[in-house]
């Protein structure tokens, strides 16, 4: 059974969200902006008239989602350009998939999970991050509302279809390290790709999936479709949760990360980015999550800023003010990985080859 004490904290946590989950509803039935599918332009970028600077292909592992808001936000304040950078963002459905894309030369930089720089090494990659966006990796394992009072415990996963982002990426990774904390082995539940935004919200809301790892806006606008607080099983959302799960007070989630080989070769532009980035994570802390929706794309609110402004107040506590990485930051993402990732398993990882913080002093 789940403990009461955390039904309540997350019940604490959820209420506040749905008041707000209005806000975040797209014109869609299902009530979020979906990610625009792999390669296709996101929100900002050259296709929308940024003028002047290097030009560099940013492929954002789901744009609509409030962990690479950052991202968006300093498309939107002017910051790229005014530090001389010619920024086209690209929305992919799933870190997994904007770390493809790089790979495979389409985009230059990757906005998304700082983990992805371990596993690459693993594979004997080099990519390096170069600027911390989030403090905590913002997910929560939600039971779909079919199997309420059913599922109560990670146990009770085993034989599921738990949705997530996509293979591979920081949900499927969330969902397999929940799995081995438990003692139970990575196949004693499926995962099933169901992207973010409005895919998301309906593969739970339908019952397509049994339970899914999820981030906001999209727990907020789930809470709302559905008329109650979802049943968490785990919630990483806040400073509380982020200790209980992976006993640590950071774990470096949504950054900036580009091929070791590039960020050697493209230093002053790396620079540029990260310092537009901090600006913006300057500017979010400054601002109330009013100011800041009013700075974000339209359609992101849904048609009511107003609400949408009550959601990014909520997640602001979640993301990095300076942009820099801590050595306990990224050791905690690696011990999740050595759990989660048989790729990386025991291998001797250098984690002073997966980020650095260069760019942000």
């Amino acid at each position: 059974m789940i403990r009461n004490e955390k039904r309540q904290r997350c019940r604490s946590i959820i209420r506040p969200l749905a008041i707000a989950a209005a806000a975040v509803l797209a014109l869609s039935a299902c009530g979020t902006p979906s990610a625009a599918p792999p390669g296709q332009t996101g929100t900002g970028g050259a296709a929308n008239g940024a003028a002047g600077g290097t030009k560099v292909v940013v492929g954002v592992g789901g744009q609509t989602l409030l962990t690479y808001l950052p991202t968006t936000l300093a498309q939107e304040l002017g910051y790229y350009q005014e530090e001389g950078v010619n920024v086209e963002l690209q929305d992919l459905q799933g870190g997994s998939k904007a770390l493809t894309a790089m790979i495979g030369g389409s985009t230059q930089v990757t906005s998304g999970y700082y983990e992805h720089t371990i596993q690459m090494q693993a594979k004997n990659q080099k990519v390096k991050a170069f600027v911390d966006m989030g403090r905590s990796s913002g997910l929560a394992l939600l039971v779909a509302p079919k199997n309420e009072g059913k599922i109560k415990t990670i146990a009770d996963l085993k034989g599921k279809n738990v949705g997530v982002t996509a293979p591979g990426s920081s949900t499927d990774m969330f969902i397999k390290f929940l799995l081995a904390k438990n003692g139970m082995q990575q196949t004693d539940a499926s995962v099933s790709a169901i992207g973010a935004g409005s895919s998301a919200v309906a593969a739970m809301e339908q019952g397509q999936v049994d339970a899914a790892v999820m981030l906001e806006p999209d727990v907020s606008v789930l809470t709302k479709r559905i008329g109650h607080d979802p049943v968490l099983l785990e919630d990483v959302r806040t400073t509380e949760g982020l200790k209980e799960v992976f006993d640590a007070d950071a774990w470096p989630s949504a950054s900036l990360y580009a091929k070791a080989d590039w960020l050697d070769q493209n230093k002053e532009t790396a620079g540029k980015l990260a310092k537009a980035i901090k600006r913006t994570l300057e500017f979010i802390d400054g601002h109330s999550g009013e100011e800041i929706a009013a700075k974000m794309p339209e359609k992101f609110a849904g048609g009511d800023k107003a609400l949408y402004a009550k959601v990014i107040e909520e997640l602001k506590k979640t993301l990095s003010k300076d942009g820099a990485f801590t050595e306990d930051g990224v050791e905690a993402v690696l011990k999740t990985q050595r759990v989660a990732n048989p790729e990386v398993g025991d291998k001797d990882i250098q984690l002073a080859d997966t980020y650095t913080n260069e760019f942000v002093k």
